[in-house]
Formats: structure tokens, sequence, C-alpha cells
């Protein structure tokens, strides 16, 4: 784990000069809740107590994409802070992060986690409050507690959202503000505050780590692993304040003790409101199962790990008027989420001994007796790229795999069947074994399906590795012994002198990158559509073909460039000393075409979900490093489309295109363009003259099915649940792929595809109907309701219409959720670059 090897380097500049700790009122100028107080003024008073208090340490631990410091607070009492580091490396013991036996210190360590998203802002203005009342020396009941207790403060792991949501109402706020919610003080402009940079929802990113703030906040948050930790956040205005235990389901991976200390907990915090006379609600609405949450990543790490949320949001502004028509203010959630932080330090000081205690035998179970039916993954080494993106998401979330000696026979969990089978594993495969620190985290990751306890779930209800990376696994009931560390494959150049023609596989991310960056240079490049063989080379369908001729005037040398960039990015280059075939076309056919460099336009702008175009900008952004241009739906109809030759509309709801813009699309389109629909998007093509995607109708609805006088009668409480059946909580199909089609290229037969609504559409009939459910539909793993599986047989889920020089592609799944469904971008990259030469 040389992750762990990573020392904190924390420099306390402590100064005695001022008799008196300032409070965030003092320091700043103003009353916290008067105002939101910028990222920037937040930093200076928590630095300001480093340098103040010897108790207190301030560390950043990285930066936002728009260059605004992550860092944390860390407090305890001056004793613990003088062997602050032998505390820290002791609990990595306790969790086996670092061999050595742990000493029995009875401390517990307790991170508080605030805004992370960016407009539930209140807990960042909460954050100032605590520290002080923490920090303070005058204040008895905190230094108590902090002889048993380390506190980590993050005050704000969402800075770029937070700041965009405070200057928007620093901008449009009334001098004394409206609390009528008509006010547009209280209408955040698109896309709100809510998301980081890149429109990202860091609080369904903890595993993932597609996002920098993630991946810093991972790095640190390992080198502590804290036995309890808080992720606030905001919800509704008019709802009462929730707090833990949470409601069910809760993942099977969850000990009994850390469902029985939530209630311990929550208790706690009800005590207090109800001295306050606060209303509260437990137990429901938020559960513990997507393991990529603030809340269940942290449980799956051995913390409690909790979420509270306090009414109000972007929405509540200063002040809101409820639905009581009292007036909610900042000031009242401030408070609230300050007495849930100081009654969490609380509690937990309270229990330390047990809390050190139980995380120990937490990761006891872990390495000698995990819990759940698989004990080993096994994932086969048959695509290099894919296994590579794997390994590093492996090593962010610091899981431990390797490689067996010789080859062996097992028997297991095929992902594909989806049943037991005997399969063979060898020296190239890469094994998982759950006898390790992470081996919870891991059985919640890589289980083939989730065990719900409840249907009524908060997120998406299936996330399997395996399927979301597109890799061929198993899962056995015994451990597989790794004896050796797992090996990338050194990447084959086999070219020599100046050969007729450069070809390489087209099978993942990689290789996309790659071409993006040929095309950017200036590099023809060809695609084979399909199948060859040359110089006893056989390249599959969609291999590149990179000729020498069309590329006689490429500057700086082609042959130097092609060897260098296939070095640089990773790619099985080969030289093909001829244009005749062993079999199939030869290179100079037709069948060998030219890949047009895509000129890339996306829309973004109010009527676009911004989760959406974010997934997009993201991926050319930051994974493929190729530039798009972002077109606002304000002024969409202004711009000359004839620049680009690729229009990418993201999952939206859109007024605007009407029948003057989808006329003008459609011509766009005729005249050569490739039109990308993703999602909800599709809604504003669908049944419109000049588009061939048509709303499925089946018998059951063309004859009208009339309600059941039982259906009527239903109880009012069984309604909600009733609901479920029309619905899909992410859940995973199998998708049947004709990969003889461009959009497919680099994949077989079949791809998993995660479904998140039940949306259905009849299949093309002037096009290709490339990925569809085929018959009944059902889920592989997670869960969907009754009525929206009826809905979903033999229905389109990708498709290609031809029209006129141009193509039209459907996408009804997003294959690039949340960043991390890594399987899906290749199908993705396919519709940019592939399909339409």
């Amino acid at each position: 784990m040389k992750h762990l090897l990573l020392l904190l380097t924390c420099i306390s500049t402590l100064s005695f000069g001022q008799s008196k700790l300032q409070t965030p009122d003092e320091f700043l100028g103003y009353t916290l809740g008067e105002r939101f107080t910028r990222h920037h003024a937040v930093v200076d008073y928590f630095e300001y107590v480093d340098q103040t208090m010897d108790n207190v340490i301030t560390q950043k631990y990285g930066e936002t994409y728009e260059h605004r410091p992550l860092m944390v607070a860390i407090l305890s009492s001056p004793e613990n802070m003088a062997k602050l580091d032998e505390i820290r490396i002791n609990n990595l013991k306790r969790a086996k992060y670092l061999e050595g036996q742990a000493t029995d210190d009875g401390i517990a360590i307790v991170w508080l986690s605030y805004n992370i998203h960016g407009n539930e802002s209140s807990s960042t203005e909460a954050s100032m409050r605590t520290l002080h009342a923490l920090a303070d020396p005058s204040n008895e009941k905190s230094k108590e507690w902090l002889k048993n207790t380390i506190v980590i403060m993050d005050p704000c792991i969402n800075p770029d959202g937070r700041d965009r949501y405070a200057n928007y109402y620093n901008q449009y706020g009334n001098k004394n503000y409206n609390a009528s919610g008509d006010d547009i003080e209280h209408h955040e402009e698109w896309p709100g505050g809510r998301a980081n940079h890149y429109l990202f929802d860091l609080n369904r990113d903890w595993a993932w780590q597609t996002q920098i703030e993630s991946m810093n906040r991972s790095k640190i948050y390992h080198t502590w692993m804290p036995h309890i930790h808080v992720d606030y956040h905001e919800q509704g205005y008019n709802n009462p304040y929730y707090f833990a235990p949470a409601a069910k389901p809760l993942h099977e991976v969850i000990t009994p003790w850390q469902k029985q200390f939530q209630v311990t907990i929550g208790k706690n915090h009800a005590k207090y409101f109800d001295k306050e006379g606060w209303l509260y609600f437990t137990k429901e609405s938020f559960d513990l199962l997507y393991p990529s949450y603030g809340d269940t990543y942290p449980t799956y790490n051995g913390a409690i790990g909790m979420t509270y949320e306090q009414g109000g949001g972007g929405y509540g502004g200063l002040g809101i008027i409820t639905e009581y028509g009292d007036t909610l203010t900042l000031k009242d959630r401030i408070a609230h989420h300050y007495t849930t932080g100081l009654s969490t330090v609380e509690i937990a000081s309270k229990n330390a001994a047990q809390l050190s205690g139980e995380f120990k035998s937490y990761y006891d179970q872990n390495l000698n007796n995990p819990f759940g039916k698989y004990k080993s993954y096994i994932i086969k080494n048959d695509n290099q790229d894919k296994l590579d993106k794997l390994t590093e998401f492996l090593d962010k979330n610091f899981i431990k795999y390797g490689a067996v000696g010789s080859s062996k026979s097992l028997k297991g969990f095929s992902y594909k069947n989806g049943s037991e089978v005997t399969f063979s594993v060898d020296s190239k495969d890469l094994v998982i074994n759950t006898y390790q620190p992470t081996s919870r985290l891991i059985t919640a990751l890589f289980e083939p399906k989730a065990k719900l306890q409840d249907s009524l779930t908060y997120d998406i209800t299936a996330w399997s590795m395996p399927y979301a990376y597109g890799l061929d696994a198993y899962a056995t009931t015994v451990k597989v012994d790794y004896n050796g560390a797992f090996k990338k494959e050194e990447v084959k150049i086999a070219v020599e002198g100046k050969p007729y023609a450069y070809a390489a596989k087209y099978n993942s991310l990689a290789d996309v990158k790659w071409l993006g960056h040929l095309l950017n240079s200036g590099v023809n490049v060809r695609v084979a559509q399909q199948a060859i063989t040359v110089n006893g080379n056989k390249l599959e369908r969609g291999s590149l073909i990179i000729t020498r001729r069309n590329n006689e005037n490429f500057s700086g040398g082609l042959d130097s460039f092609m060897r260098t960039t296939a070095k640089q990015y990773g790619i099985e280059l080969l030289g093909l000393t001829t244009g005749f075939s062993d079999s199939g076309v030869d290179l100079g056919s037709s069948s060998i075409a030219k890949i047009e460099k895509p000129n890339i336009a996306v829309v973004a702008g109010p009527q676009t979900r911004s989760l959406s175009y974010g997934e997009i900008w993201h991926f050319f952004e930051r994974q493929l490093d190729y530039p798009i241009t972002s077109i606002g739906t304000d002024y969409f109809n202004r711009v000359d489309l004839d620049k680009y030759n690729v229009l990418i509309v993201p999952n939206g709801y859109y007024r605007l295109f009407d029948e003057s813009t989808l006329n003008n699309v459609s011509e766009w389109v005729s005249s050569g363009g490739k039109l990308i629909v993703m999602g909800n998007a599709l809604n504003s093509f669908k049944n419109k003259s000049g588009f061939g995607i048509k709303e499925h109708l089946d018998d059951k609805k063309a004859k009208g099915d009339k309600p059941t006088t039982e259906s009527l009668l239903k109880p009012y409480e069984s309604l909600e649940r009733e609901g479920l059946k029309n619905s899909i909580f992410g859940a995973i199909f199998k998708i049947r792929l004709d990969n003889t089609h461009p959009l497919a290229y680099g994949y077989g037969t079949e791809y998993y595809s995660l479904k998140t609504d039940e949306m259905r559409l009849s299949f093309l009939e002037n096009g290709s109907n490339v990925g569809v459910i085929r018959g009944k539909a059902e889920p592989v793993t997670g869960f969907a309701g009754s009525k929206a599986l009826d809905n979903l047989d033999d229905s389109l889920v990708f498709g290609v219409e031809p029209k006129g020089r141009g193509q039209v592609i459907y996408m009804v799944d997003n294959p690039l959720f949340r960043g991390f469904w890594e399987n899906g971008k290749l199908l993705f990259s396919n519709a940019v670059f592939m399909v339409g030469n």
C-alpha cells in the first residue's frame, strides 16, 4: 500500500499573542447567517484559528478545477496534537492498512464533511461556528470531549459549486432578503450551484473518483480512516431536519454495530432538538445502499457513515416562507447543523473506546472471516486497456489485487452467463480476494447482485464493476490466493523501416484518445469496415489504418510521429508492408473508409440537464483531450450549424426544438451532419416529421386497458409501492448488439447497459437497430418494476437513422453515466468518430 506511505505534512504556526479566539462574526465583520460567505473567507477563518490555537492545524489536500483550495482542519487536545501522527498511524494499524500491532489508545476519530452540494450552503457557515466552539479554550465541554477525540473538519468539499451559488445570491439578493419564494433571489440560474466545475454530483462520486475533488479527498481520507463520518446536506425547505438512523434498504455488508450506533447518535441529537422544539425525522428517505455516497462509502470502509439533511437548499436563500407560514432563515439552518455537529463529537467522546474497539474488530473480520458469499473475483485479461482502467480504479480505493503463479481450473459465477461454470485462471488474469482491509467495499462493488431489503431506494440499485467495465469476470465462493503482482503487459510496436501502412486495433478508450490526437494533428486515418488479414495479421472490423499514401505531406515525419504517439498512448502498432490482403478487401478499398475529423457542438443551457452536459464536457476535455464547442439554448438558433459536423443534444427537457428549429436541424443532417440525441431529449424528436424515432405502441396500449376494480380500490398507503411497478432504479440490462455496425465497433454481440428510466421506443423502420432489448426484458441486476419491464419488451436502446448524407443517432440509455460506466465510453465515441464514415 504505497499510497499510505505518504506522511501528513501538517505545519502549525503557533501564536499566543491573542488572549481570546475570535468568533466567526468578529473575524468576518458580520453575523453568520446575514450573508453567504465566499470560500476564500472561510479558508481565511480556518487558517486564522490554526495560527491562533495550539490544538488546531489546517492542511491543504488539493485544489479544485477552478483552483480553489481544498483543506481540512484537524483538532484535538494539545496533548493529542503533540502525538498526532502517532495516533494516526496507530489507527491505520487498526485498519490493517499498515503492518504492526495497534495499541488500545481509546481515541475516536470523527470526520465532518460540509457542503458537498454547493447550493446546500448552510453547512459551510455552520462549520465555522462549530470550529470555534471546539477550539475555544473557554469551552469546558469541548475541552473534555477532545481529550479522547480527534475531529477532522472539511469546511467545503465543493468550493466551485458553493461560490457559484454564493456569487449568484450575493448578486441577486435583496438588501433585506425577500422571504417570498417568488423572488428571483430564490431561483438560481442554470446550472445552479449543486455540482462542481464539470457539473458532476460529488456525492455520487466517492467511490468512482472521476473528479479531482474526490480523488484528492480519498487520499487524505485514507491516511486517517475515521470511525465516524458525517456528510452535511440540505433538502426541500418544507422538510424538517433529518438525521440517523438511515432508512432501508441498508446494504447487507453493514454490520449490526454500525446500525446500532446510528441509533445511539440519533437519540443524542433528538435530545437537543426536543429541548428546542425543532422538528426532525429519521429512518425515512435516505437509505444506505448505493456505494458512492458520503455516508455509504465511509460505512463500507468501517465508519459510522451518516447523512444530515437540513431543510433549505438553493431555494432557501437567507430566508424563505414555509408551507406553515413561518420563515426558515439561514441562521436557523446554521443552528441546526451546528447542534448536530457538537452532538456527534459529544457522543463519539462518550463512546470513544468502543468506537475504536469496534473499528478494529471490523477490520479483523475483513482479514480473517470476510462477509459475503463470494470470496474472490477473477477478471480475465481479454482487453488490456479496460483492465488498466480497472486497476486504476482499484488503486484509488486501496483495493489489493494480484495474479496467480500458474494456470488452474475453478468453479464460479460467470457474469456473462449468469450461472455457475467451470473456468480457467492464468497468470495474466487479475485476481481480487476479500481477505483484505477493503473486504466489504469489494463485496459491495463487485457482487453480481445487490440484495435489496426494500425497493424504495434513493438512487440506482446496480453498479457491479465487471458490467461497468465490460470485462469477462467470475466470482468464486473460495479464496483464490495471488502469488505475485499483477503485471501490465508491455505494448508491442511491431514496426520496422517505412511500412506501406500502419494498423492498430480499436476496442478501448485509449484507442479513441489516440485516434483523436491523430486527427487533430492532421493525420489521415481510415477504418476497416470489415475484418481483413494483411501480412498474416488479422484486423477486426473497426481497426485503424494509416496509409503512407495521403499522408505524404504530414509535417515532422509520419514514421517518427506514429511510433512516438503509439508509445505515448499505449497502442500496439503494426507495420504493414503491402496493401494486398491475405483475405478480405485490400487497403485501397472504399471499405477502408476515411474517418472525418469531428467538429463537435454540444447543446448547453437551462433546458439541458446540467449533469448530462457535464458528463459530456468532462469526457471530451479531461478524458479524450478533444475540443468541443458548447452552444447555449438561448442563442442556438443564431448559430451557423454548418461550421460543425457533429451536434450532441444531451439529456434534457427542451422547448428549443420547435417545428422551425427541427426543420433546420433536419436539413443540416441531410446535408451531411451527424446528430446525437440522448435520454429525455429524444422526446423532442419522437414522432416528429423528418425523424424516424417513434413511441412504442404495443397491443396493450392500442387496446387501451382499463383499470380493474381491484386496482381502483388499493389502500392509500400502498399507492407509493404500487407506483414502483412502473419504475426502474438504475438496473443493468443485457442488450443485444449488432457489432457489424460502426456504432458497435470494438464490442462483441452483447452490451450491459445501465438503464435509469422506463422510456420505450419502437425499432427504427428505416435505420439500424444497433442495440436492442429483444423479447422479454429482465434485468441482470438491480430493481425494475413489473410494469416497467413489460413496457421494455422488444424496444430500442441505441439506433442510427440515415438521413440524406447524414445520420441521426438515438441513445435511450446514457453510456457516460456519472463518468464511471467505463464500458459505454467506446460506444459514445463510436457515435462521434465512427458512424457515417
